[in-house]
């Protein structure tokens, strides 16, 4: 683990569960290549907060990376929902692009 990895997972251990924090440690281990802790921070994150559009993006693109193409299209399925009904349309629209592209890898 990193520095950054360990101070986020001590904030973890202090009872600071929350949705940004689950985002954060998400995207360090996917950007560390450690899919699986990831994708396990990330689905903490949706769970905390269905409504964390941000997070469905994330969750999605872990699933892409650890080669579930049918879970993450789910996920953004869903995560498009969730942003346009909180209006974040950059977010939706970004989930958009992400779906279309894994739509057209299928035979």
């Amino acid at each position: 683990m990193s520095g950054l990895s360990d101070r986020l997972e001590a904030m973890l251990q202090q009872g600071r569960d929350e949705p940004l924090l689950r985002l954060t440690l998400a995207k360090h281990y996917l950007d560390s290549g450690e899919l699986g802790t990831a994708l396990s921070h990330a689905k903490v994150a949706v769970e905390l907060d269905g409504d964390y559009s941000a997070a469905w993006r994330l969750l999605g693109q872990i699933q892409v990376a650890a080669g579930q193409e049918e879970a993450a299209a789910a996920t953004f399925e869903h995560g498009v929902e969730v942003a346009e009904k909180r209006g974040d349309q950059q977010v939706a629209r970004e989930m958009r692009v992400f779906l279309r592209r894994l739509l057209k890898q299928k035979p």
